[in-house]
């Protein structure tokens, strides 16, 4: 699933081309995705002109001129990628396609269907199901040493899960919770109540820089994963620890090793992180 980078990637792609623009058709092309499409869809889209392209956690948060927010998730194998023209033949996992003033268009391409599309009133965004239980950005000056440790404190769950957990802070999931654990020397087993003080600090510090990086490689492309404009991202040739199982750690040399946790795969060096 496309974790806090590849989804940030793409809301900078779409905006270079979609910010004040207007939307001239709209064809849906299913009746769902993950959840049914809201009542009138197409038509409510229609003639709408973009304000805005933003993310929340792995959300896309498109808003309009008439007070509607657009709110995309990728799901697992989802995409939206601009053509300068509308393509003659569409792919069959093509399920929305949208036809912008200026010729170009965007396909929302999904062939798993576990992305979603909504229709929200920008005064009833905060309350929406899907984003009044979110965390904290880590990109926001906000997110720190302090405030991570305030989220840790008292809890008995391995580190690794505990920033995961969106509840807490959002996006950062399992490729780059493995890769901020390395950069920051800590072991994914660690319990979270014990990051504290100069190791949340370390932690925060990681989770921060390791996100700007790959979001500046374009985000990590694994199986389905492409930007905006239909390219792979990169930072999966930078990954330090994420499935290199056996393979000499970039520091020690030691070899990196593999544990299940929460039912993912978790990757790390045993020697440079405790």
């Amino acid at each position: 699933m496309p974790e806090l980078p590849e989804v940030e990637t793409v809301c900078r792609g779409l905006a270079l081309k979609l910010l004040g623009r207007r939307l001239v058709h709209v064809e849906q092309r299913r009746a769902n995705l993950r959840f049914p499409f809201p009542a009138d869809f197409a038509s409510r889209l229609a003639g709408r002109r973009v304000e805005a392209i933003r993310r929340r956690a792995k959300y896309i948060v498109i808003d309009l001129d008439d007070g509607q927010i657009l709110l995309v998730h990728l799901g697992m194998s989802g995409s939206m990628v601009v053509n300068e023209k509308r393509p003659a033949l569409l792919d069959r996992h093509d399920h929305v396609v949208f036809d912008i003033d200026d010729g170009t268009c965007v396909r929302f391409n999904d062939a798993r269907r576990f992305g979603m599309m909504d229709l929200v009133a920008a005064a009833d965004f905060a309350g929406h199901k899907l984003i009044r239980g979110l965390g904290l950005e880590p990109l926001d000056p906000a997110f720190d040493g302090k405030a991570l440790a305030a989220m840790l404190k008292g809890r008995k769950t391995a580190v690794k899960l505990a920033i995961m957990d969106q509840r807490l802070v959002v996006g950062v999931g399992n490729i780059y919770a493995s890769e901020a654990l390395h950069r920051a020397g800590i072991s994914p087993k660690r319990q979270a109540g014990t990051v504290q003080g100069e190791r949340a600090a370390k932690l925060a510090a990681a989770i921060k820089q390791v996100l700007k990086d790959a979001i500046k490689a374009g985000g990590s492309s694994l199986r389905d994963y492409v930007q905006a404009n239909g390219e792979l991202g990169y930072f999966q040739h930078r990954w330090k620890v994420y499935d290199r199982e056996g393979e000499p750690c970039r520091i020690c040399g030691g070899p990196i090793r593999r544990l299940t946790q929460g039912g993912r795969s978790t990757f790390y060096c045993p020697t440079d992180q405790r």
